[in-house]
């Protein structure tokens, strides 16, 4: 039985199953990163939700786990030497769980970092701006009379998306043939862009041919569906 007396985190939210890997999550688009690769994976986990409209990633339990205070977080009980191992990002979660596993990570060592790039590639530019654009057309940003900012983001926005364009032209996922880490890194925030911020017109996502089909191919996974519903928000 794994002792995880040690992270004050699970004196807040405590594991029923301490020998499975604990994620501290909330199905936003990062959180949703790690809950599909564990699905995909088919790694056992305790999922624990992260309630963030209640700021409890700024609680100290919390902030112990991740100082950043975003989600999502976890803890492997089984970590390397057999020690339990805290970890935030996601993008070094995602790396962590396919080094882990052998799956999802091109074993080819130029195939490999390619892959690397594009899980870079969302973290620095999809996700920010992805999330900004968010702000400024759906939260509290569109209350803003000056509308440089939602223009700034929409257009670099709309960049992005024709880089992904590019890149999947020819290729079922961004590794071609290969479903990788890439892809469960930028499925979620493609579909937060055109869903839940409903900025789809906004960036005249339906004048693209590639990207909207592979949004689809990905989406109908049975581990994406799952994960894109854990951990479940409380009714």
């Amino acid at each position: 039985m794994a002792d995880l007396s040690a992270f004050p985190i699970a004196t807040r939210w405590p594991a029923r199953h301490p020998d499975r890997i604990q994620l501290y999550s909330t199905p936003t688009p990062n959180g949703v990163k790690v809950s599909i690769m564990l699905e995909e994976t088919e790694l056992p986990y305790e999922p624990h939700f992260i309630n963030i409209g209640q700021n409890e990633t700024w609680t100290p339990e919390f902030l112990s786990l991740n100082p950043n205070g975003k989600i999502p977080s976890i803890i492997d009980p089984d970590g390397p030497g057999g020690k339990p191992l805290p970890l935030f990002e996601s993008g070094a979660i995602l790396l962590y769980l396919a080094e882990k596993t052998g799956k999802l990570l091109p074993s080819d060592p130029a195939r490999r970092y390619e892959t690397i790039q594009w899980v870079f590639f969302q973290m620095a530019a999809v996700g920010p701006m992805f999330g900004q654009l968010g702000f400024f057309h759906k939260f509290a940003g569109r209350e803003i009379e000056d509308k440089r900012p939602l223009e700034r983001y929409r257009n670099e926005s709309k960049r992005l998306l024709g880089v992904l364009e590019t890149r999947l032209e020819g290729r079922d996922w961004i590794m071609g043939e290969d479903y990788t880490i890439a892809d469960i890194s930028l499925l979620g925030w493609v579909r937060n862009l055109v869903g839940f911020y409903g900025a789809g017109e906004l960036v005249d996502f339906d004048s693209l041919k590639h990207v909207p089909v592979w949004l689809e191919r990905g989406l109908a996974r049975p581990a994406v569906q799952r994960g894109l519903d854990s951990p479940k928000r409380p009714e």
